[in-house]
Order: structure tokens, then sequence, then C-alpha cells
């Protein structure tokens, strides 16, 4: 007989196996080489966590009690994976754009980020979630205990064991599950663990699944016979129960905080949802294969009185088959553990992020987004709530005394967590649902299960004997299992149809009667209508002065170098330089979205909203449901936020407003320059080509005199139909690029050649021609056209008394950049903004074109993937000219 020592040397080199696993999935993840953490299949297999203790040990007691009636906990995921597949898709890509990290992060962003409901879905997640880790922990002892029988010098103690399985557990779940805070960041170690125990425990109930059959049985033939011969063959459906317990749960696997961190917060492409959906049925069809025959054969062989939930293990050991009932008990060992820690890390989650951090700001005040090492607090907090889980666990075990069935206990939990769903599925698809009618459903559906199925199970020790006989004050309508006078149900049906039923009943009704604010609307537009647009609600305004305390507050949560790099990226995509961006309304959505990754969506957007103000929820409406002062002063905050709103959107547009008034006239100035340029050279043509026509004794002179300034009138009329027309393809995209090597001294070489052929100014240009060694691949006429134009404007508009344009040119951070500065006295300040506009014309007098060459010059950079700008603050005219880099190199020496 195999001995409890050797089980606990198997069991423990098991734990080290999993920590390895867990290990090496992380620094391979770290290192960015987990493309096979990333398969759908161990996404399906760590869907396996809803397969725990219950389903292992408990669906043969349960079908030893009840017969076929233990398919309910299998049938009713199959059918949410089945039938329900495009919620599910749904839920993964909410979590995703939302950045959620548990189920009460995205209810409590759906309706208005109200951390009030993130604290009641934690504190309902806790209770609910509590008796079924004391669930996994009694199969972990009673698993324990059966070999502790057999070897009676092993000195087995329950309640020991049970402190130290809830603390192996508790490591382990810290180890790997508070490591990092991002939402981004999943949770590798884990999650690989969890696909690893789901083929451990599949093959050790296949095991002994086959051996039932073939090896005590005979066959199908023996099984089958036996199966009738035992009660369970007469088993009748109880029609009420049946569809209760399936509906159960298939609300527990959408709502269980451990489904959706492994569903939802661990998923890494919604994709691998289409595999799920038919390999995770079939992965619960597998679990489910033998349990009626071992059950049925458990019923004939062991002694009467035996406890049917273990018959896993037991029915091996009664056949000598220790080898065997070592590997049943690591399938429930993987089984019970797998379920444990991962509930541990996503409750220690939701605690942390509504609960203590909560409190930590309010305690923190106005200095709560400036001061402290928030990622220390959110890691610490996560930590000790780990243990307090566990210890609940533990406390939940001692009061229940552990003697209840496995499957009873796992009802009772899934009731709780059902509670959640109106609340869920209404914020998922109705835009009118509301934060208090969510309140109100889940508050009263809460206390229904509380009263009528989970105080009930404790015993008479927490709810006393008279309140259970004769109803609460004595109201025999207030029974616990009579509410409102109908008795005779099942406990878990008469829970779960009244408080479900006024849960849905007060959510709706609720909702109906009051009006969501802002931000709910706003939220609940992202929710319903999530695959048309996935970005975050706008709302945000900032100054540029609160970027610094934006900074400090993103260091402290996401660390140093994580925030820098934020704020460096972001402030890239504006078109900036250095690590302050502006605080626009897209980066502070963004800001916040990152943020929640860490410490929740509620408290990021309190945390925000306190730097830069505009917030709909302050950081007092985290603790509690703000009464009418509050109300108001929040609804005042509205107000101001959005009159802010409103002024800098006036000055916004009364300065597009001045821009439209400057375009309108450069607009009427350049129509009359057009017509008296057309006219002018037209004039002149027509009247001497009149004076050649009509005129027959002109002289060879005259002749000639005439011919060339209708030639000249037509090249000046040629170049302002050509100015037109070009301005007029690259506007529409039309323009063909011909893209060809060359260097870049060349090309400068011909522009300055060019530019100041005929030029009386006599320009002085100056150059080094060590930065110009550069061989470029682009449109080199188009690029030789924007330095032509540049030189030309130079040498036209310098004023100085001996006119100097110095050609700077240098590469670096991916942009090859080209200065043109001038020593004259530039272009003044207010027309600085029109240089590159169309007609924009900075002197009519000495102009002798429209006004389009700069706009040209911005069209064909635009086309070249660069860009054209004037530097303001030097002491002459100053433009710089940008490249990128790819294409450019070097050229030979």
């Amino acid at each position: 007989m195999a001995s409890l020592n050797l089980l606990l040397t198997v069991c423990f080199a098991y734990v080290a196996l999993l920590f390895a696993v867990a290990f090496a999935a992380d620094r391979v993840a770290a290192r960015g080489g987990s493309a096979w953490l990333r398969s759908p299949l161990v996404y399906t297999l760590s869907l396996s966590i809803y397969c725990t203790a219950w389903t292992f040990y408990g669906a043969v007691g349960y079908a030893a009690r009840s017969g076929l009636e233990f398919v309910t906990i299998y049938l009713g995921p199959t059918l949410v994976m089945v039938g329900w597949w495009w919620g599910l898709r749904k839920l993964v890509r909410i979590g995703r754009a939302q950045r959620v990290t548990s189920i009460a992060d995205l209810i409590s962003s759906r309706y208005g980020k109200s951390n009030m409901l993130a604290i009641g879905v934690t504190i309902l997640a806790v209770i609910g979630v509590t008796p079924y880790i004391a669930l996994q922990l009694q199969s972990i002892t009673l698993s324990f205990s059966i070999f502790a029988d057999a070897d009676p010098t092993s000195g087995f103690r329950e309640g020991a064991s049970v402190i130290w399985v809830a603390a192996g557990l508790a490591v382990f779940a810290i180890l790997f599950g508070t490591r990092n805070l991002d939402a981004n960041e999943r949770h590798h170690g884990v999650v690989t663990a969890v696909a690893l125990e789901a083929i451990v425990k599949l093959i050790a109930l296949l095991a002994v699944g086959i051996f039932v059959v073939w090896g005590l049985s005979g066959g199908l033939a023996s099984t089958m016979a036996r199966i009738d011969a035992s009660q369970i063959g007469t088993w009748q459906v109880d029609g009420g129960r049946w569809a209760t317990i399936t509906f159960l749960a298939a609300a527990a696997f959408v709502c269980l905080p451990r489904m959706f961190q492994v569903m939802v917060v661990e998923n890494e492409d919604e994709r691998h949802l289409q595999i799920a959906a038919w390999a995770f049925p079939l992965y619960l069809l597998l679990m489910s294969l033998f349990v009626v025959p071992i059950a049925a054969v458990g019923l004939e062989l062991m002694p009467a009185g035996s406890n049917p939930d273990l018959f896993v293990l037991t029915i091996p050991l009664s056949q000598g088959r220790e080898g065997l009932a070592m590997l049943s008990f690591l399938g429930g060992f993987s089984s019970a553990t797998s379920m444990v820690i991962v509930a541990a890390m996503a409750l220690s989650t939701m605690v942390s992020n509504h609960i203590v951090m909560p409190i930590w700001l309010s305690w923190q005040g106005s200095a709560a987004a400036q001061s402290g090492d928030v990622r220390k607090i959110v890691l610490s907090a996560r930590r000790v709530s780990i243990g307090v889980i566990m210890a609940l666990g533990v406390a939940y075990y001692e009061v229940s005394g552990g003697g209840a069935a496995l499957a009873a206990i796992g009802l009772i939990a899934f009731a709780g967590i059902a509670q959640i769903l109106p609340a869920l599925v209404g914020g998922l698809f109705w835009r009118g649902a509301t934060r208090l009618g969510a309140l109100a459903g889940l508050s009263l559906g809460f206390a229904i299960w509380l009263y009528t199925l989970l105080l009930p199970a404790l015993g008479s020790g927490v709810l006393p004997e008279a309140v259970v006989e004769q109803g609460l004050f004595g109201w025999a309508w207030l029974k616990p299992y009579g509410l409102f006078g109908i008795a005779g149900l099942d406990p878990i049906v008469h829970c779960v149809v009244w408080s479900m039923t006024l849960n849905a009943l007060a959510f709706c009704v609720v909702s109906l009667a009051t009006l969501p604010n802002p931000v709910e609307r706003l939220q609940g537009a992202q929710y319903v209508n999530v695959f048309d647009h996935s970005a975050g609600p706008r709302g945000w305004t900032g100054s540029v002065a609160q970027s610094e305390d934006l900074m400090v507050m993103s260091q402290r949560i996401l660390g140093a170098q994580d925030a820098l790099t934020l704020f460096a990226r972001e402030a890239e995509l504006q078109g900036g330089h250095g690590y302050l961006p502006e605080p626009t309304p897209e980066f502070l959505n963004r800001l916040e979205r990152k943020l929640a990754g860490s410490v929740g969506a509620a408290t990021a957007h309190a945390m925000v909203g306190q730097i830069v103000g505009g917030s709909a929820v302050s950081v007092q409406d985290l603790m509690a449901v703000a009464d009418e002062s509050a109300q108001l002063l929040e609804y005042s905050n509205k107000l101001e936020a959005q009159s802010a709103e409103l002024s800098r959107t006036a000055r916004q547009l009364r300065e597009a407003n001045e821009k439209l008034t400057q375009l309108s006239v450069q607009k009427d100035s350049f129509l009359s320059q057009v017509s008296h340029e057309l006219r002018t050279p037209m004039t002149s043509i027509r009247a001497f080509s009149e004076i050649l026509r009509d005129t027959h004794d002109l002289k060879k002179e005259e002749m000639r005199r005439y011919a060339s300034v209708i030639h000249d009138e037509a090249l000046r009329l040629t170049r302002l139909l050509n100015d037109l027309l070009d301005l007029s393809v690259l506007e529409s995209g039309q323009v063909s690029l011909n893209m060809r090597e060359g260097r870049l001294a060349e090309v400068l070489d011909h522009a300055v050649s060019a530019a100041l052929a005929g030029s009386t100014q006599r320009l002085q240009v100056i150059r080094r021609s060590e930065g110009e060694a550069l061989q470029l691949c682009s449109d080199l006429d188009r690029l030789a056209q924007v330095f032509i134009n540049l030189i030309a404007n130079a040498d036209k508009y310098c004023d100085a008394a001996a006119p100097q344009l110095t050609i700077a040119v240098r590469s670096g951070g991916g942009v090859l950049t080209i200065d043109f500065i001038d020593n004259g006295s530039g272009i003044p300040a207010e027309a600085q903004s029109m240089v590159f506009e169309k007609f924009a014309r900075v002197s009519a007098e000495k102009a002798g074109g429209a006004g389009l060459g700069l706009a040209i010059c911005r069209e064909i950079m635009e086309r070249l993937g660069g860009s054209i700008t004037y530097l303001n603050g030097r002491r002459g005219g100053a433009f710089r000219v940008t490249l990128p880099v790819q294409g450019v190199a070097l050229a030979a020496q």
C-alpha cells in the first residue's frame, strides 16, 4: 500500500514541475519568443479552469446521488461556447479596448466608471467564491485523508493539512500572479501551468475510467448492465432543477472571476475563441465520458456509506492500483490548485483596485496622484489580498465543518456569482442601463442569495434555527426556503428563481426610472457598439503645465522607464520632441487606459481627473454612493469642464476665422493679381501680333523686337499657367514621382545655378561640402524644384547690404535636414503662419509671381514623405526641408 510520505513526495515533485513550467514560460515570454504560449491550444486548455475538484471528484458523487443531473455542470458552458460565441467575442473585444483587469473593472467602466459598483461586485465575488475555494481545499484534504487512512503511521491531521495547502497555493499565486501590473502583460507562467494541469487531470480521469470499464467491468456491455442495475438507471428527470442548474453553470462560466481572467483578460487574440468554441466542449465531453461508469461501479464495489465524491480515488486503491490512485490524486490536485490560484489572482486584483486603492487615495487626499510609490502599494495590496482570500477559504471550511457534498457547495457559489449576470448582459446590449439600476439589481439579488441559500447552508450557528423554521421576525412569508409563501421548491431552484427574477426586475425598473449621466452614455455607446469603434470616450481637457504632474503620476504607477517611453512616444506622435506631450483628449484617454491596466478603470479615471480636471468621477465617489450635495458638486464640475471646453473651442474657432479671413483677402488679391498677370501678357501679345499682321513695311530689327516681346510675354504667361496646373496636380494626388538615385551635392549645384541665372543681386551662397556627401533615392527633379524656389526667394527678398544664404545639411534621428538661412530681416511674425498657403505673397512689390511657389514646395515635400517649415526665432529668413533617411546613404568619396 502506498504510504502518505510517498504521496507527499510525488505531490511536491509535481508542484516543483509546475513551478519550473511557470518560470520557464515567464522567461520565454520576457524574451519575446512566446508564440506557442499565445496559441489557441494553450488558450483552450486554460479554459479548463472551469473543471475544478467539483467536476473531477464531485461529478462522480453527483452522478451517484442524482443520476444524470451531473451533466448540467457540463451542459451550461457547452451551450455558452456553442450558442453564445458572439457574446463572448464581444466581451473579449471590450476587455481589450477598455483594458479591463477583472469583471468588476468591466462593469465599473461600463456604468460611468463607478467604483461603488465595482466594490459591490468585488464583495459579492469574494463572498461567492469563498465557498468554492473551501471546496477545493476540502477536496485536497479528503484526498490526503484517503491515503492517510491506509497508512496508520502517517500522523495525518486534517486541520493542519488545510492550512499548509492554502499557504502553498497562496505562495504560488503570489509568485506568478503579482509580478506585473499592466493588463497587457499576461500571466504566461500561470496560464501555461494551468494548461499543463488541464492535460494531467484529463489523462487521470480517462485512465481511471478506462480501468473501471475494461479492467473491472469487462467491457462496455458489462458496464452498461451495471449502470442499468444501479440506482442511477432508475433516476428520474426533475425538469425545474435540471434547467436551473444548467442556467447556473452557464452564468457561472461567464461571470466567475477566474473564468473572466482566463477567457477575457489573458486572451491574446479573439480569434482563439473560434477554436475554443468547439475544442472546449470536446474537452468537457472527454471529462464527463466515464463519470457514470465510475459512479455505478463504485456504488457496487465500495462499502455502504462510502463517500461517492472520492470513488475516483478509492476504487483504484481498493484494487491495489497505487500508481493509478496517485495519478488520480494528481488529477484532483490539479483541478483544485489551478482553480484556487487563478481565482485568488483575479479576486486580489479586484480587491486591490476597487477597495484598497480607493481607501489609499482617500487617505492621501489631493497628493494621491503625485506622491507615494503606487506600484509597490498595488503589488503589496494584491499579495496581501491573496493571503486574506485563502484565509477566508480556510475559515469557511472550518465553519461549515467540511462535510457537505462537493456539488452542493459548488452550486451555492454558482448561485451567488450568477447575480452579476443581469448587470453584465444588460450593459453589453442596452445603452439605457444605468449605474443605479445595476446597483439596485445587484444588491437585491445578493441579499436574497445570502438569506435564502448561503446563510442556511452554514448551519444554525450562523442563521438561527427559528428563522429557518418560522421566518425572519416570525413572519412565515420570510422563511429562507419559502420566501413570499412559496414553499416546497428545491432550495437551489427557490433561490435562483427569486434572486434572479428580482435582480433583473430591479435592474430594468430602476434603469428605466433614472437617466444615465454623460460618462455612462459615452461608455454605454462604447460597449454596445464596440465593433464599430473601440476608442475610449472623449471629454478630457488639460494644459501643458499639467504634463509634468501626469508624468510623475505615471512613473509612480508604471515605473520610470515605462512612463518615459510612453510619454516620449506620445510626444513624437504629436510632432514634438522630448518627454512632455500636450495633454490632448486623445492622449489623456490613452493614458487613462494604460493606467487602468495597473489600478483599474475607475481608479485610473479618478487619478487623471485629479490632475487635469474635467473628470465626471471624483475620488470621493470611489468610496460611497454620492449624496445629493456630492451629486450637485459633480454636476457643477461637469458644467465647469464643459465651459472650459467650449471656451477652448471658441478660441480655436476665432483663430480659424482669422485665418480664413486672411485667406479670403489673399484669394481676392490673388484673383486680382492673376487677372492682371493674364491680361498684361495677353494685351502685349495681341497688340504686337496685330502690328506684325497689319504693317507690311516693317524693318527686320523692328520685326525681331516685336517677336521677342511676344515670345517673352508668352513665356511669362506659360510660367503662370504651369504654376497653377502644377499645384492642382499636386493637391489632387495625381502626380507621378520619378524616383531615382543621385548625389545631394549635385542636386544643390543644379538648384543654385538655375536659381541665380541672370540674377543681378549677387547673392552669396555658403555651403559645406562634407555634409552634402549623401546618396539620395527620391524624385530629384521635384526636390531641385523646391531648392530652386527657396534660393530664388532668398535672392529676391533678402534685404541685407551684402546678401548671403547659408545651406546647412545634417542627418540624424532618422531624418535628413537641409536648412536655408539668409542674413536678411526675415518674414514678419504676422505673415509667418500664411507663407505656405496658396495665394500668399509676403511683399507684392518685390514678388514677380502669384504667390504659389511655397505652396507648391509644401505639396512636393508631402508627396516625397518629408516636410518644409519656416524656422521662427532666427535672425533672417530660415526654411527647413526634411526627408526620411530611407534611401539615404553616405556617398563614396
